[in-house]
């Protein structure tokens, strides 16, 4: 009964509503998660001892009365026919049952259902299992992953640590399907079903997906693709199996038919090339999107972008820069290496040190929000499913730390940051990620930081303050420069052309992270406070 109640009790605290955190956009609060769950198995291995406690008990006085009752029923007159006996019958029945009743109905489970019910207001609801399901397909998709590299766990990048490795089972496949399903998304349905099937084929064993359920997805999956043929073949695979079910027998009339008008209208021979010709189609591709650069964005995350000539690459230099010499880098000069030419994109080796790291990303932890973006229709800040993170804001009054990263970057660039924005820190998700986008405002967005009355994005300073396993490169998409991540460096570039104008070179993206924990922080400097613009030895060649 107390078990009974147990599961009513978990089955309640699962239906409670809670904030939405987000928190598949942030890998380093997701950490805090599994500290959550870590704490709740203490929790709940308590319990199953309580309990196992309790039925020691109970079988201990059991296996006793056992004993004692098979000798007693050998002989029963002659056992009671013992005043001791006769009176310790009389004291079981007429007290010590009644304590074992008040043993069995004693519930262990209040401790534990206390501290789930406690921690169950910080759990990630349906959005974030959905935002991570979207996510792995992403990966898939960016990194040209199959579905049984991902269902394996063996990808680029990962620890070699056999405790860093996880297994898709049949079940999970199919729930990333079903979360593709429900986006109309029958691409990756399909993949996912597919997967799903062929573990259960393999022998895999699963009490909640079966192959009828799979078979039934897929058929439809497959004819919303265009593949009539193979949705027939399912169809047929799914009635071998249940030939009572309802949808599939209707199925199988509507896709004969449909075969069968193809045929008329044709001719058979040509109908069966289209049709091979569009399955073999739909297999390899998936439907074009929102973004008409997104071909050439994914083979820059890759690294199978545009390459430097060896001409321009032999322009590109690595030195030691103290800016003209400032008087805080004369004798202890940064080592500046040029990443790009047009525009010019350089990096700074060792500006920030292990211990200010850290502190910027304590300081940002607690106040990490989802991040937004401009609405250029709207001029307000909002979430995007293009830009999957969370960040947060520190001014130079905040901590030292902070104010004195500002000032390095003020004497690095030779740019005014007093008007520039606070210093912004990300930390990203399950495929974090942040499409292509400028960071300045166009012609077209007048309004675009109307509110901060300081002008344009002039500039951008972006710190790398983690390395990533795989993934998570800064590509420039127009010119095909990609930028990998690497912990203490930092990389700048101009926004603006010196006329005031847009670079529209500049447009980049953050590359989804594959494997590792992607965090970074950035400032954006304004027009407003530039007396004029040095270029600070970036002078730009177009």
């Amino acid at each position: 009964m107390a078990f009974c109640r147990l599961l009513i009790h978990v089955l309640l605290l699962f239906t409670l509503s809670s904030a939405h955190n987000d928190f598949f956009t942030s890998i380093g609060q997701m950490t805090d998660l599994l500290f959550t769950e870590k704490d709740l198995v203490t929790s709940l291995k308590d319990y199953i001892r309580a309990e196992e406690s309790k039925l020691e008990q109970i079988k201990k006085w059991a296996d006793k009365l056992d004993v004692l009752s098979a000798a007693a029923t050998q002989d029963p007159e002659g056992f009671l026919g013992h005043p001791v006996n006769a009176f310790k019958l009389m004291k079981r029945l007429n007290t010590e049952w009644a304590e074992l009743e008040n043993l069995v109905l004693t519930d262990m489970s209040d401790a534990f259902i206390s501290n789930l019910t406690i921690q169950r207001q910080y759990f990630p609801n349906d959005d974030d299992q959905t935002g991570a399901a979207k996510a792995l397909m992403r990966l898939q998709d960016t990194y040209q992953l199959d579905t049984e590299t991902i269902a394996t766990g063996r990808l680029a990048g990962s620890s070699p640590d056999s405790s860093h490795h996880s297994v898709l089972t049949a079940e999970d496949c199919h729930d990333l399907g079903r979360v593709a399903y429900s986006e109309a998304d029958y691409y990756h349905t399909e993949l996912w079903m597919v997967q799903a099937l062929k573990q259960l084929e393999q022998g895999e064993t699963s009490a909640t997906v079966d192959a009828i359920t799979i078979l039934d997805y897929l058929s439809y999956s497959v004819y919303q693709q265009g593949a009539l043929k193979r949705a027939l073949e399912f169809t047929k695979r799914l009635l071998e199996l249940e030939p009572t079910h309802q949808r599939a027998n209707g199925n199988l009339k509507y896709f004969e038919y449909q075969l069968g008008k193809q045929m008329k209208l044709k001719g058979r021979e040509e109908a069966e090339e289209e049709e091979e010709e569009s399955e073999g189609r739909k297999r390899r591709d998936r439907p074009d999107d929102y973004l008409p650069e997104r071909r050439k964005y994914e083979e820059l995350c890759r690294g199978e972008g545009l390459k430097m000539t060896p001409r321009r690459q032999s322009r590109l230099y690595c030195r030691y820069y103290d800016n003209n010499r400032h008087p805080k880098y004369v004798i202890g000069p940064v080592r500046q290496e040029d990443e790009w030419d047009r525009p010019r994109i350089v990096r700074y080796h060792d500006v920030v040190s292990e211990r200010e790291m850290e502190r910027v990303k304590e300081l940002a932890k607690p106040r990490l929000r989802r991040a937004t973006v401009h609405d250029p229709q709207t001029g307000k800040l909002t979430t995007a499913h293009y830009r999957v993170s969370k960040s947060a804001w520190l001014g130079a009054f905040e901590h030292p730390v902070v104010d004195r990263i500002n000032q390095r970057i003020e004497d690095l660039t030779g740019l005014d940051v007093s008007t520039a924005e606070d210093l912004q820190v990300a930390n990203y998700g399950v495929g974090g990620q942040y499409e292509p986008h400028f960071d300045f405002g166009r012609k077209d967005e007048p309004d675009a930081f109307e509110e901060l009355g300081t002008g344009n994005r002039i500039a951008t300073w972006l710190f790398y303050m983690s390395d990533v396993a795989a993934g998570g490169a800064t590509v420039f998409t127009d010119v095909g420069a990609a930028i990998w991540p690497k912990k203490g460096t930092a990389v700048f570039w101009y926004n603006l052309h010196p006329s005031g104008e847009g670079d529209y070179r500049t447009r980049h993206a953050a590359c989804p992270v594959l494997v590792g924990n992607k965090w970074v922080s950035n400032k954006w400097i304004h027009e407003r406070g530039q007396e004029f613009r040095r270029r600070c030895g970036l002078q730009e060649t177009d």
